[in-house]
């Protein structure tokens, strides 16, 4: 029996109803694989996907891959300085043409030795001089649209999207005087996690959880100081806002910034801490003197892979000290990712369970119905492509 009926998506209507009302979504769109195949057509395939730094290709010919959905993606600096984003599929057999990063002239498939430019344009295929009407012009790796977004890289799979920058206008004040475009960091690291990459983002955007999973390790900035301003439903994104009792707050022993802050903070910025979410890969944790990066990769609908990075200053890497300072912040940060870790398996093993609720929200959940606004009008639109043109075209509304 298919999960995905008219009364199932009517079901996410009290989801984003206004926080002290609505209740969390079907457990089954963190466990079924019926509804990753329908998300990977609702989100991944139609939304602006952070793949990585700008600043890891730094001249022509540097490259490096990875996947979203299940889908394997080469990003490239072209001879002419700009990005390009492909498939890293070959058109003739189907073996992937690229693997990890480097610099190269071109991509070599290695099965059969189809050539590519950096653009993803075929340039040699050996022996098909006998092959009736083959055009290499016919057979480029498909690309991607890309855009860098304050030094992150996107891409998005569907050729008519709306650019990523034309739907962030109402995140750009809060962000600007981070200048994340401007700051470094050291090569992220890369896990695989058993569980939805939902989980992942919701607890990342969970001000509830702070003074309670994490009590006695931040309570100098507590849950009660969470703040969810709203933004218009076409943003690419939302953020959420948390108070902190002294300024500079940060997550280490000393319980303020080791490295240098950011120098265009006001006052009011220095005394919070900012959480910018770009659904469905990109989630930041925004301190005074370091940015902490999240990019998510779905790739079952209880696995998923996760890029875990940091940017300071660059000032902050030429410190001899740096090394030192960086492992006070990321010993202290490591005891708080290992709660949200071991939360974050039970969650999903709660979620399979025959007794997996559709719960209630605090208010200090405010994020999560945020995060359920943006899901849900790309879930029902998609639903809404699928019924067809004679059906009547629904869209949920959610009241602040």
């Amino acid at each position: 029996m298919t999960l995905l009926t008219d009364q199932f998506f009517d079901s996410f209507a009290s989801s984003v109803m206004p926080t002290e009302e609505a209740e969390t979504l079907p457990p089954e769109i963190y466990t079924s694989r019926e509804f990753y195949e329908f998300e990977k057509e609702a989100l991944f395939y139609r939304e602006w996907l952070c793949v990585g730094r700008d600043e890891w290709l730094a001249g022509p010919g540097d490259y490096f891959t990875t996947t979203h959905a299940n889908e394997p993606i080469i990003i490239a600096r072209g001879r002419d300085g700009k990005l390009k984003a492909m498939s890293a599929v070959c058109q003739h057999r189907a073996m992937l043409v690229a693997e990890g990063k480097g610099n190269t002239r071109g991509f070599v498939c290695p099965y059969h030795h189809w050539s590519y430019d950096l653009d993803g344009k075929l340039v040699g295929a050996p022996a098909m001089s006998r092959t009736c009407n083959f055009d290499k012009a016919q057979h480029s790796l498909p690309s991607l649209q890309v855009e860098v977004w304050h030094g992150f890289i996107f891409v998005n799979f569907d050729p008519e999207a709306p650019s990523l920058a034309s739907r962030m206008g109402p995140l750009e004040p809060v962000v600007a005087n981070y200048d994340f475009a401007k700051l470094r960091g050291p090569e992220p690291a890369e896990h695989e996690f058993a569980w939805n990459w939902k989980v992942q983002f919701e607890n990342n955007n969970d001000g509830y959880h702070a003074s309670r999973l994490h009590q006695g390790l931040h309570d100098y900035i507590p849950s009660s100081l969470a703040s969810f301003p709203e933004v218009p439903r076409e943003t690419a994104g939302y953020y959420r806002l948390n108070g902190s009792l002294h300024p500079n707050a940060s997550f280490n022993p000393t319980e303020k910034a080791l490295f240098p802050i950011f120098p265009k903070l006001t006052e009011e910025e220095q005394n919070r801490l900012l959480f910018v979410n770009l659904p469905p890969t990109l989630s930041l944790v925004v301190l005074n003197d370091v940015v902490i990066y999240l990019i998510m990769d779905a790739r079952a609908p209880d696995k998923h892979g996760l890029t875990f990075g940091s940017l300071y200053l660059p000032e902050a890497l030429e410190d001899p000290e740096f090394e030192k300072k960086r492992e006070l912040n990321d010993t202290h940060t490591a005891d708080i990712v290992a709660q949200d870790l071991h939360v974050d398996l039970l969650v999903q093993q709660g979620l399979g369970s025959k007794f997996a609720p559709r719960g209630r929200y605090s208010w200090q959940e405010d994020a999560q119905r945020q995060l359920n606004v943006w899901l849900v009008d790309r879930y029902k639109a998609e639903w809404d492509r699928r019924r067809g043109p004679s059906a009547p075209v629904t869209r949920l509304h959610a009241t602040s």
